[in-house]
């Protein structure tokens, strides 16, 4: 009893009496570490008076409904109450205090279980165990543990301080009346003194309860303290801060060091054999070695885990811990329960037959089949648990000190964490040892031999499936993933199989372990490259791009991973359940087939792609290229690159291929794999033949990419040809020969590469340099919609001598056609090169264009690139129909006239017996008040107006000649002419009245401007003015007139009664319906005015000319001041400026005839490739955003404002345009782009008017004679966006096969920067 009156000291000093409520608390009455009893004294009695006996404490609960009064001395007993207002079990737990230890006492002998133990070969009735008791204690106190101090439910130590203080004070005894101190087990079997067989009622009134105040679950004694504020104590129970110590429980039982011998007694030791006490010896140390085992992996909780979820700051990031510690720990805690009940078995077997154990066997048995169920679990995962832990040792310095720290623990024994996460692997490999040493020592005829054979070979088949899941957990990796099917099974089941089915087996295994590395290799793309590429900061590809680039070069890597992963999970069952004979995985291998069709479809095409884009980002950027070679040089790369791992998928349908045809060799006759195994390689076959065309389409496509990536353009050339386009296709390409400029033999023949793209016809010299070929532009690119074949069936000719009849050629040159140039002496060396070569000719329509001659170095490579072009040039015009941005809407078809030139002949005026009208040359479209919608078309002989879309509707409403310009003022009703240099006035319902009041209107004008000087004019918004603005020339300088209209003379002319003088049409000349609002000049010639937001631009010689109207300051762009850009600004001067348009918040297009020039808010070239060289030259420039129309007499040329890039051309005859949106108030001059630019689509109004000579209406020959020449009717239209319809798949040529996704594709060109290269 020494070592308990230690434990639990009954001295005074130890057992504190309860304050009284005057008094506040002391604070070491709370803090008795390790002991939390504190046995309660009165001052007035001895210590057993204030006690009361269990029959009275019956009766109290029993018969009396009021609070238990066993503590006199103790104030407000409503302190100690716990609050619970349920009423459950027997209603009194509203009664019960869990702060003392006499209602503890009362519960325990109400609750606990009792039963028949035996211990030492004698049973005990009415008997229970020390985990009986704590466990019944715990279930007491644990809700007021859990909810007065969030200790967890799972702690048990209080229960137990509890329990041993119930077992100082003899409120139970121990059977055998041991000294030991009371365990949380059931080595030990307990009974209460007046417990009898038959008498569990019987009340001894002379028994006293035991006594004493559990302190920590007491509450505050101080009167003035509750939940909502404590008192000043900073130990007061009610403080949740407050540190509540509870005692750590001690070793469950001290590690025996003594042999079995040392704990019989002589006399029985005497009587048995030597092998009985070998035996004996060896079961006790089995339950020795059990002990330690389960005291080891208490330590994995204490030291390892439980730190790691708590640790402050986290030494892993919070977000990562649970699954860290699922993955290194696994079911570590499930073996510890496992085991837990192994040594309590073997507890209560040692109790029953102590001091000899007759049996063991049977306990191992009935173990080993609770063990199957863990582990394998753990040790098979064991491999990667250790790999989990290195890595992360790695790459966390703040994990691998606190490895460290728990090593140098007390309880660490100085091992590391290996060496615990190796523990159970190591330990079941001990049992068969022990238990064969126990069978050997066995005598014959022990019952327990065969149960100990049972058990051994259960356990070592236990060790064989665990041996099984770590090789599947290995992956392929390690020691483990080498192993073979051999090596799994022993030499006895090997020996007894056919030789067809050892090799049946062999593939099967090859077949399952090929899969475990492909899996493998997928989880290290994700791991190697997708998660390094997302999470580096800085980035090695731009975040703008980088989503994309995972996309193109990756794309449905992680399906195939799930679904192979699917798969896997299949063939680990199958040989977790059959092993080591296997019937078959045919099944699971057809589903998987099906399964995956669809993904691997997808994946298959995009490999090309995927290669090209790898090539193409390491050879541009040096980041890049470095982490793909040091992700070559990782682990579990095997020294193979980026593009080996997305290769993988596409070898691996040929394994399966290889291994179900080696499986279907070895099977026998009659089994259902001959049946099944040739319907997966069916549509495995058909898998490889439908992906065929995707491939092809792919590389057709990343061809394209290679030539865009390695075009070189001259310097200040650059066209943007829309390469990267998902729909863009090569037809053709070849070698193609030309004659020398100076068209001397000795300058030699130089010999071009020709790409014929679907949009453009592209002409190349190759220069090779460090292995990779770049493509010099030679000739500017010639758009198909402007390319036509000139002459393709000229005789061959002799490179030598057949150059000058060449070179009298009457067709003409206009930009250096390859053959005009007369030939001159030749060289010896040309001479005798009497090599054919055919003549090609092609014609550019275009600013830049003219004929152009080239040679095929034979007939029938000429033939193949006439058939080429053809095909290109007509499949050009089907897909520009079917995605045309823009369609022509007919305004007039056969109203104006003109006649046809002729020779000598002058230009007829228009009459009634003449219905020429003269060129069209202005027109406006408007609603009247009463909501018809009309046009206004003028033109030489005057203005027209009718309905829109109705020629027949066209009426001349003035006669005046030389219309140059018209506008409409809506909202006020006003209709502005400028014709023969004069600006005038009318009001809209003099002109097509919309009742018959306003029939009556006068039709006579207000004249605007002076003299017949007058070179245009503009209407817009300013600052909320309506303003009207033309310009006089005056010298060189520019005189602009600002006038704003007065609504009240404009409304009061109108309501005014005729006088006299206006119907003689003597109205005055001065006008008096606007106002002048502003004058200025500029010295300098201007083309045309235009309003901005709050500025307006004048186009003139000097470029663009920024103003303010409200102090006319002005700036002029773009800057012409850096040296750098001096070639642009001579450029600038010698170019006419025809239009300014907002390409995003921040960035202006500014139109010349021949070029565009991107600029910053500053004036500043804003892009670094230079100017946009339009192909025609730009008569006009109309603006329907976000498109730019150039108006060439030939064709109008439509672009993208913000790239620059071609999207539709609109050939004509003469074409003109009358409409540029301008002119009129109802359409918003001012349209700005949004945040993200102009990628919401066009306006949907149409707001371009132009104009063409029907084609039909032109004579193919003059007519000569006095006989008058066929009308020529001009074509007035209107053009309407439209919604573009893309083409599904590539774009190529119809000959071609085409199955190519365009979810395939990288992405479009970039949108604002036209780039030669994806980056």
């Amino acid at each position: 009893m020494s070592k308990l009156s230690e434990q639990f000291p009954g001295t005074p000093s130890q057992y504190q009496k309860p304050l009284p409520p005057s008094s506040p608390p002391q604070t070491q009455t709370y803090l008795q570490a390790p002991n939390v009893i504190s046995r309660s004294n009165s001052s007035q009695a001895p210590a057993a008076s204030s006690s009361r006996s269990y029959h009275e404490i019956v009766r109290t609960l029993e018969d009396i409904k009021r609070p238990l009064e066993l503590h006199e001395d103790v104030a407000d007993e409503d302190d100690y109450y716990y609050d619970d207002e349920d009423g459950s079990e027997e209603g009194d737990d509203r009664f019960f205090n869990p702060a003392l230890l006499s209602h503890i006492a009362v519960r325990l002998r109400d609750k606990v279980p009792r039963g028949t133990h035996v211990k030492g070969s004698i049973p005990y009735p009415r008997a229970f165990t020390g985990k009986d008791i704590v466990s019944t204690i715990q279930s007491q106190i644990q809700r007021e543990l859990l909810i007065t101090h969030g200790i967890s439910t799972n702690d048990r130590r209080a229960a137990l301080q509890v329990a041993r203080s119930l077992q100082s004070q003899l409120f139970f005894y121990e059977v055998e009346w041991g000294g030991r101190v009371l365990q949380d087990g059931v080595e030990d079997v307990y009974m209460f003194l007046d417990d009898q067989e038959g008498a569990s009622d019987a009340r001894i009134e002379q028994e006293e309860l035991p006594t004493a105040v559990v302190t920590l679950l007491t509450k505050c004694y101080a009167s003035g303290c509750d939940d909502d504020s404590p008192c000043y104590s900073y130990t007061c129970p009610r403080r949740r801060d407050a540190q509540l110590v509870v005692a750590p429980t001690e070793t469950s039982v001290e590690e025996e060091k003594d042999e079995w011998t040392s704990t019989v007694p002589p006399e029985i030791l005497k009587t048995l054999p030597e092998s009985e006490i070998n035996r004996q010896t060896i079961i006790h140390k089995i339950i020795s070695k059990e002990k330690q085992y389960i005291h080891d992996l208490d330590t994995i909780e204490s030291l390892f885990i439980r730190p790691l979820r708590n640790a402050s700051p986290p030494v892993i990031r919070m977000s990562d811990i649970d699954d860290f510690i699922e993955e290194v720990f696994g079911n570590v805690l499930d073996l510890r329960e496992c085991n837990r009940r192994l040594l309590e078995v073997m507890y209560v077997r040692q109790r029953e037959q102590a001091p000899i154990i007759h049996g063991i066997g049977d306990i191992f048995l009935e173990a080993a089949t609770e063990f199957r169920l863990a582990y394998p679990i753990y040790v098979g995962h064991l491999p990667v648990a250790e790999k989990r832990v290195k890595d992360e040792s790695e790459r966390n310095a703040e994990f691998r000190l606190f490895l460290e720290q728990c090593s140098r623990h007390q309880d660490a024994h100085r091992f590391d964490l290996k060496h615990f996460l190796s523990r159970p692997s190591e330990h079941l490999q001990k049992y068969p040892v022990l238990l064969e040493a126990i069978c050997n020592e066995t005598t014959d005829g022990n019952p327990d031999a065969d149960f100990l054979k049972e058990a051994i070979e259960a356990i070592k088949k236990l060790q064989t499936v665990a041996q099984l899941w770590t090789f599947q957990s290995s992956m392929g990796k390690g020691p483990s993933g080498k192993l073979e099917w051999f090596n799994l099974i022993s030499d006895e089941v090997r020996a007894a199989l056919p030789k067809k089915e050892t090799k049946r087996q062999s593939v099967i295994f090859e077949l399952i372990k090929g899969e475990m590395d492909y899996v493998k290799d997928l989880e290290n793309i994700e791991v190697m490259y997708v998660a390094p590429l997302r999470e580096m900061d800085p980035p090695i590809i731009p975040r703008d791009r980088l989503d994309q680039f995972i996309e193109d070069v990756f794309h449905n890597f992680a399906e195939l991973h799930v679904h192979h992963r699917k798969m896997l999970n299949t063939f680990h069952e199958i040989q977790r359940e059959e092993h080591p004979i296997i019937r078959s995985v045919t099944a699971a291998v057809y589903d998987a087939v099906l399964n995956f069709r669809e993904a691997y479809m997808e994946y298959i095409p995009n490999y090309p792609i995927a290669a090209y884009r790898i090539d193409d980002e390491m050879a541009n950027n040096p980041a890049f290229k470095q982490f793909v070679e040091q992700c070559t040089r990782h682990p579990d790369a095997h020294r193979l690159d980026m593009k080996n791992f997305i290769n993988r998928p596409i070898p691996r349908l040929l394994r399966y291929d290889l291994l179900l045809k080696n499986i279907l060799e070895e099977t026998p006759e009659g089994h259902e794999d001959r049946d099944t195994i040739p319907q997966v390689l069916e549509v495995i076959k058909a898998l490889g033949k439908e992906s065929e065309p995707g491939v092809v389409s792919a590389k057709q496509k990343v061809e394209v990419w290679r030539y865009n990536s390695n075009l070189v353009f001259k310097t200040g050339e650059v066209i943007d040809m829309d390469l990267l386009n998902e729909n863009r296709s090569l037809i053709h390409t070849g070698k193609l020969l030309r004659q020398p400029d100076t068209g001397f033999e000795w300058s030699g023949w130089t010999e071009l590469f020709v790409l014929l793209f679907d949009n453009y016809l592209v002409m190349t010299k190759p220069k090779e340099k460090d292995g990779i070929t770049k493509y010099h532009i030679y000739r500017r690119p010639i758009p198909l919609d402007l390319l036509t074949l000139a002459n393709f069936t000229d005789p061959p000719t002799q490179r030598g001598t057949g150059l000058l009849r060449l070179g009298r050629s009457d067709r003409p040159d206009r930009h250096g056609d390859l053959s005009s140039t007369p030939g001159a002496a030749t060289t010896p060396e040309t001479a005798t090169d009497s090599k054919a070569v055919y003549p090609c000719t092609i014609h550019h329509t275009g600013r830049l264009g003219g004929l152009y001659t080239l040679f095929a170095e034979s007939l029938q490579a000429r033939n193949e690139w006439k058939q080429k072009l053809d095909e290109a040039i007509g499949l050009r015009k089907v897909v520009q129909e079917s995605n045309k941005v823009f369609e022509i809407e007919t305004l007039s078809a056969d109203t104006f006239l003109v006649p046809a030139l002729t020779p000598g002949a002058g230009t007829p005026s228009w009459n009634a017996e003449n219905a020429f009208t003269g060129k069209v040359t202005c027109s406006v479209p408007f609603t009247t008040a009463d909501g018809r919608g009309l046009v206004a078309i003028g033109c030489a002989e005057g203005v027209w107006i009718g309905f829109r879309h109705d020629s027949r509707s066209m009426r001349r409403v003035l006669h005046l000649k030389m219309v140059t310009q018209c506008a409409m003022l809506e909202d006020f009703g006003i209709f502005l002419v400028l014709a023969d240099k004069s600006l005038f006035a009318y009001h809209i319902e003099a002109l097509v009245p919309s009742s018959p009041q306003s029939a009556h209107t006068s039709q006579t004008p207000q004249k605007l401007s002076g003299n017949k000087d007058v070179h245009f004019f503009s209407v817009g918004s300013l600052n909320g003015r309506t303003l009207v603005i033309y310009m006089k020339k005056k010298g060189l300088d520019s005189v602009f007139r600002v006038l704003e209209p007065v609504v009240g003379k404009i409304n009061e002319r109108t309501e005014a009664p005729r006088s006299f003088g206006s119907r003689l049409g003597l109205r005055s000349q001065r006008s008096e319906w606007f106002r002048v609002y502003r004058d200025f000049f500029l010295p300098s010639e201007s083309f045309d005015l235009i309003f901005l937001k709050a500025k307006i631009v004048i186009l003139c010689t000097k470029g663009f000319e920024i103003m303010d109207l409200t102090d006319f300051k002005s700036v002029t762009i773009p800057q012409r001041d850096d040296p750098r850009l001096e070639k642009l600004a001579k450029r600038c001067e010698s170019c006419r400026p025809m239009g300014m348009f907002r390409t995003s918040q921040d960035e202006f297009l500014l139109c010349y005839d021949e070029f565009g020039l991107y600029v910053d808010r500053h004036g500043d070239p804003s892009r670094s490739l230079g100017t946009i060289e339009w192909e025609g030259t730009a008569e006009h420039v109309a603006w329907h955003p976000p498109y730019v129309l150039l108006f060439d007499t030939r064709f109008i040329e439509i672009r993208h404002v913000e790239t620059g890039r071609l999207a539709q051309i609109i050939p004509g005859n003469d074409m003109r345009c009358l409409w540029d949106g301008r002119g009129t108030t109802n359409v918003p001059n001012t349209v700005a782009p949004g945040p993200e630019g102009w990628h919401e689509g066009a306006s949907q109004e149409p707001r371009v008017h132009g104009v063409m000579n029907s084609a039909e209406a032109v004579p193919l020959q003059p007519v000569s004679g006095p006989r008058p020449s066929r009308p020529v009717a001009q074509h007035v239209f209107e053009l309407i966006p439209t919604i573009p319809l893309y083409l599904p798949g590539s774009l190529s040529s119809p000959l071609q096969a085409t199955h190519f996704s365009q979810s395939n594709s990288p992405p479009h060109s970039p949108r604002l920067n036209p780039t030669l290269s994806y980056r």
